[in-house]
């Protein structure tokens, strides 16, 4: 029984940790989403900016932690099983997209390729000056690159995040898409880590769920 208790107020703290995390992501999506304009850079998922981006990731883990920690808090079988089934949809979503990029590698590439060109040419068009700001300026800023491939994608607009102050060029010389491959593959082991321990997470939120679960189904406590 002690170890059952242990379980429950482990479950409750773990979870309740995610809800504030996910809580402060989705109030950072809110606050970019009502202070920054922003272009998509791949116009083929629109919607998914990264204002909208934080937004829908912070509900999704303030939802789910607060399924778990409610559910071990009050014993309650009806979202204890919730919680099971959310966290297996969502690790089957995330074996399911790293299948994908692994099996049509080169055909993503070639998709982002040609949709960044799209994204590109829009916010040119959208530009009033080069002082404007969107999304591609943040990617610019973090990664240090300019344009598609180099700052000639930008035509005569070249925005002020392209101005490269640490050497003789006037702009940065690599372009973001070669930088975001390069960024990719340099951190792909600790991706790799990344998902395998958030999928590890996912398993112990499962196996925690169901043990109590299991618990109150022989208490005779039945669905409160």
């Amino acid at each position: 029984m002690s170890c059952l208790k242990c379980l429950k107020y482990t479950m409750c703290l773990v979870n309740f940790i995610f809800f504030i995390c996910g809580a402060a992501v989705f109030g950072i999506g809110i606050y970019l989403m009502t202070s920054t304009r922003f272009s998509s850079i791949l116009p083929s998922l629109q919607a998914m900016n990264i204002a909208n981006t934080l937004f829908i990731i912070g509900i999704i883990i303030t939802c789910v932690s607060f399924l778990g920690f409610l559910g071990a808090l009050k014993e309650n079988r009806c979202l204890l099983i919730s919680f099971f089934i959310l966290l297996f949809i969502l690790m089957l979503a995330e074996l399911a997209a790293a299948c994908v990029l692994l099996m049509y590698e080169r055909q993503i590439e070639k998709f982002i390729d040609e949709d960044l060109k799209s994204g590109l040419q829009k916010s040119i068009n959208d530009r009033k000056n080069v002082t404007d700001t969107d999304d591609w300026d943040t990617v610019q800023l973090t990664f240090q690159c300019c344009g598609i491939h180099n700052s000639s994608d930008w035509l005569n607009n070249v925005p002020k995040s392209c101005n490269n102050p640490g050497n003789g060029t006037r702009y940065w010389p690599k372009g973001c898409f070669k930088k975001l491959q390069d960024a990719f593959e340099n951190n792909l082991l600790n991706a790799g880590i990344g998902v395998i321990v958030v999928c590890i997470i996912e398993v112990l939120g499962m196996c925690f769920s169901m043990t109590l679960f299991c618990h109150i189904s022989r208490s005779g406590l039945g669905y409160k």
